[in-house]
């Protein structure tokens, strides 16, 4: 890391450490560490990923908890390199700042502009304010593994430099251990005693790293962090945030999303016990009452006219809609390597369609944010993955300084990407600024939340491929769907984008070029569709329907060339790193070893967010459905840190895929979303879950994260499977329209 990007100025504050501006862009603009203004005395922030009193450290992360555990992996990081133990470190989330950028999201404009920013500069036609700190896209530990441990590096040898001058010697006779410097004759002190030893310590620009062979911390299982305050109910939500005097209330939005608000008439909650009135936003209102029971009677008694929806009224027109643009627009040349026309006219020709529904994201914790509109100060809390984004919105609605909105990112009862979306934290904006000089605290019913989510997109695909003498020559694939960009930006941007059109682009298109398969012919197109639903980022995003329809189209080939479809896989592999991967699975999963009648096996792999993913799934025929025995799971991760944490999110991702492509599906009917609940949007049971078997591959060529690993490959996994134990090819999701899935 270069000057520019991590610049530290040495100080004292309010009596305590201070080593903290940072850089990260390409005019070496330093930000201001942002702990500073926030230090009470005592307290001492050596980087702005650190934080010190004399009962301890304190570890900021820069990403947000969504239940992933990856604030503890991060702090393992920080922690590693200055040498205290994990195990007595506590974790916060970091206020807004640029400081905490997300470089691997939001590139410095330096930089290749290959990132979400480089997008939205596109679709506006300008360069946008961007809003970097945040959480997403299997970014986290890509964006830190380099840059938080040389924050801990950083600050452990301007302590070693602090203690030689404070001791008279010299550097080399000092250790750092533990949280104290050592000297070689047996002397030792605290972190905390070298405050006063601190000023003027020029630190080093590019501190040295471990070699992971010297690692102590990291690359061993670590019990979670908020393991116990989960467990003992004292984990803080939004939903737990209690402040006095606090107006509660909830959304009533137009299910007609994005339709407007015509006009409405309250005099039937007014009637009603704890009313307090409505706030009016663009597609809906906010109604408030002394309680959340009493504001969510109030909203029913509400009555609504409401504006018709910008797209279509029914599911079928969805469907047609990604149809008729196979049809009839340009595409978009995604890929288009070698030519079929050198291909044999003997050979065998194969092609299918395939159809992905629109899914919801079913977080646990519905939508929920508290806003506190003081004076001329504004104090936000609410689970998000942008907390600089709301820090803008605060700033925009209450018309203060941005230096005057704080931001409190709380933990996330499940996210998935949906907390990319701030709607829910601009109601309670704007109800506070209503309401100033009391917190409001604005939560969405279940229902609300289902029927104004921002769901993963539907997608059609069709392929074509041609088979000569057991080798699959050609490989044709089409798709359609909808750009995650173009509808994040009509929503938050309705001024510059009602009429902005769909496109192609990383959101809707990611995972269909990058499969490293060798094909003599190799074609993938992709065609946009009209507006339709809104949209949004949803665990795996694009490669959800991109890898179901490649991997889909893979097997069909294998069946087609009469070849397994595992070793037809490894075939067309050369990429080394894919090759283990599909190796191992092939081991781990006990695949050249045949199964017992009544059951089968189904495989798909992926290059899935930069990183080598293979998955199998294996079958059970029962007298009454079929049930889902095993997972066999493989990611190449590139260097483990948690094993355990890392096993756990792996699982989780293919257990989230392996729900959606069972039986998640959103439909639309006069201009509504169908499904408002569990009852009818069924997440998987425990019953249902079956084992998981994961392997680790560690080929140290880039870190990858690993939320998202076993998503993209669980469908057309899952299909495969299907196919092989039925001899039925079930090309539309979600499957459970056609099969019954049975219980352990």
């Amino acid at each position: 890391m270069k000057r520019r990007e991590f610049l530290i100025a040495s100080g004292v504050v309010s009596g305590g450490i201070v080593i903290g501006s940072y850089a990260f862009s390409s005019n070496e603009k330093k930000e201001l560490n942002p702990l500073i203004s926030s230090l009470e005395k005592g307290e001492s922030a050596l980087t702005p990923y650190i934080r010190m009193d004399r009962n301890g450290v304190t570890i900021i992360s820069p990403r947000a908890e969504m239940g992933q555990g990856i604030q503890g992996t991060l702090a393992a990081l920080v922690a590693e390199e200055l040498e205290y133990p994990l195990s007595k470190v506590k974790v916060e989330h970091g206020p807004p700042s640029f400081v905490y950028a997300n470089r691997v999201m939001y590139p410095l404009p330096s930089q290749n502009k290959s990132g979400i920013r480089a997008w939205i500069s596109n679709l506006r036609g300008r360069e946008i304010y961007p809003f970097p700190h945040t959480t997403g896209a299997q970014s986290s530990i890509k964006d830190a593994f380099v840059k938080m441990r040389k924050a801990g590096a950083a600050a452990r040898i301007v302590l070693i430099k602090a203690a030689s001058k404070k001791w008279q010697c010299d550097e080399i006779e000092l250790t750092a251990k533990e949280g104290f410097i050592h000297h070689s004759d047996g002397r030792k002190l605290h972190y905390l005693d070298l405050v006063e030893a601190l000023e003027g310590i020029d630190p080093p620009v590019d501190p040295e790293l471990k070699k992971k062979a010297d690692w102590t911390q990291l690359g061993q299982s670590k019990p979670r962090m908020d393991m116990f305050a989960k467990c003992t109910g004292t984990a803080q939500y939004a939903i737990d945030i209690h402040l006095p005097e606090m107006v509660f209330a909830t959304a009533l939005l137009n299910p007609h999303i994005g339709g407007g608000l015509e006009k409405y008439n309250t005099e039937g909650a007014s009637k009603l016990a704890g009313f307090l009135g409505v706030v009016e936003w663009r597609d809906g209102l906010v109604v408030l009452g002394t309680n959340t029971w009493y504001a969510f009677q109030a909203a029913k008694s509400i009555e609504v006219e409401w504006g018709q929806p910008p797209y279509p009224q029914d599911q079928y027109e969805h469907r047609q809609a990604l149809e008729q643009a196979l049809r009839n627009e340009k595409p978009q040349i995604l890929k288009d390597e070698g030519n079929s026309e050198n291909i044999s006219s003997t050979s065998i020709r194969i092609d299918g369609e395939y159809f992905q529904p629109y899914q919801a994201h079913a977080t646990m914790e519905p939508m929920t944010a508290v806003a506190w509109l003081k004076e001329n100060e504004l104090k936000v809390w609410a689970g998000t993955q942008n907390p600089m984004y709301v820090r803008h919105l605060g700033a925009t609605i209450a018309g203060l300084p941005i230096e005057n909105i704080e931001v409190h990112t709380t933990l996330m009862g499940g996210s998935f990407g949906r907390r990319t979306e701030s709607q829910f934290i601009e109601l309670a904006i704007k109800a506070a600024v209503k309401m100033k000089g009391k917190p409001v605290k604005v939560s969405w019913s279940r229902e609300t939340d289902f029927a104004y989510d921002k769901y993963n997109p539907l997608a059609f695909g069709k392929f074509q491929a041609q088979i000569d003498q057991g080798e699959l020559k050609s490989l044709d694939l089409d798709f359609s769907s909808l750009s995650l960009i173009v509808s994040y930006a009509r929503r938050e941007y309705p001024h510059l984008n009602k009429s902005q059109q769909e496109q192609i682009d990383v959101s809707n298109a990611t995972g269909a070029v990058e499969q490293p398969y060798n094909i003599d012919s190799y074609r993938v197109r992709a065609f946009p569709a009209k507006q339709l639903l809104p949209v949004g980022w949803l665990r795996g995003v694009a490669e959800t329907h991109t890898v179901f329809f490649t991997e889909s189209a893979i097997d069909e080939s294998a069946i087609a060339a009469k070849k397994d479809p595992l070793h037809f896989r490894l075939g067309l592999l050369q990429d080394p790193i894919a090759r283990d991967v599909l190796n191992k699975i092939r081991l781990l999963s006990n695949w050249d070893k045949p199964l017992q009648g009544g059951r089968a096996r189904g495989v798909a792999f992926a290059i899935s967010s930069g990183a080598a993913t293979a998955q199998v799934i294996e079958l059970v025929k029962e007298s009454d459905g079929i049930r889902i025995d095993k997972v066999f799971i493989c990611v190449d991760v590139g260097y483990v840190l948690d094993p355990q944490n890392a096993e756990a999110q792996v699982s989780g991702s293919a257990i989230y895929g392996i729900c959606a492509a069972m039986q998640g599906e959103i439909t639309v009917s006069k201009g509504k979303v169908k499904q408002s609940n569990f009852h009818d949007y069924p997440l998987i049971r425990m019953s249902q879950v079956p084992e998981v078997f994961v392997e680790l591959h560690e080929s140290k060529a880039a870190i990858f994260g690993v939320g998202e690993s076993g998503t993209a490959t669980a469908a057309p996994a899952l299909g495969n499977a299907l196919y092989a134990l039925t001899g039925q090819r079930f090309r539309e999701l979600p499957y459970n329209k056609a099969v019954n899935f049975v219980n352990k």
